[in-house]
C-alpha cells in the first residue's frame, strides 16, 4: 500500500521512509454474513480495499470501538465489541483480529447480549451529549468488569466527566 493511496486526515500522512504509527482496522461489510464496523471513533485514515471491504487507521492514543458480528445458515455464529485506544509505535498491545497492530484494551466482551449491553452504554454516554472517545477509559473497563460479571454498569455521569477532565488536566492520567 503506498502513502498515495492513503486518504489521511491531514499532517500525519505516513512518508514512504518512516514506519506508519497508526493503528489500522480492517472493515467488511457483507450484508447478513460478516459485518466489521467502526462504532466510535475518528479515523486519521482510510484506503479502500473494494466495495465490501476498507482499511481505516487511528493514531496513536485515539479511542474507538470494533464490532464484529458474523452468522451463517444457523444464525449468528460470532458478536464481539473491543473498544480500544490505538497505541505509540512500540508499545504492548492486546490483540484483536483485523486490528494491526493491535491496542490497549478497555473492553472487550462477546456474545449478543454483552455487546448489545454495551452499546446501550455507548448509547447512553451519546444521550449525555458526550462524544465515547472524550470519556474516562475507566468507565470503559468498567463497563466491561461489570458486564462479565453478569452485573448492570453503572451510568456514566456528567459529574463524572467533569472529575476525569480536571484530573486529566492537572496530569492526573
Amino acid at each position: 500500500m503506498s502513502p498515495s493511496a492513503v486518504r489521511s486526515g491531514g499532517a500525519d500522512a505516513v512518508t514512504a521512509d518512516a514506519p506508519d504509527p497508526r493503528t489500522w482496522v480492517e472493515l467488511v461489510w457483507i450484508e447478513g454474513r460478516i459485518e466489521r464496523w467502526i462504532r466510535f471513533g475518528s479515523a486519521a485514515g482510510e484506503v479502500i480495499l473494494d466495495r465490501r471491504r476498507r482499511r481505516v487507521a487511528f493514531a496513536p492514543h485515539a479511542v474507538f470501538a470494533f464490532v464484529r458480528w458474523a452468522a451463517n445458515e444457523a444464525g449468528t455464529v460470532q458478536s464481539r465489541i473491543d473498544i480500544l485506544q490505538a497505541v505509540a509505535l512500540g508499545a504492548a498491545v492486546t490483540t484483536v483480529p483485523g486490528v494491526t497492530p493491535g491496542g490497549l484494551s478497555l473492553l472487550r466482551l462477546g456474545t449478543w447480549p454483552t455487546v448489545q449491553a454495551a452499546l446501550h452504554c455507548v448509547d447512553a454516554v451519546e444521550a449525555l451529549g458526550l462524544d465515547p472517545v472524550e470519556i474516562a477509559p475507566d468507565y470503559w473497563r468498567h463497563v466491561h468488569n461489570r458486564l462479565a460479571a453478569r452485573a448492570t454498569p453503572r451510568p456514566y455521569s456528567l459529574a463524572r466527566h467533569r472529575a476525569w477532565r480536571l484530573r486529566r488536566e492537572l496530569g492526573g492520567c
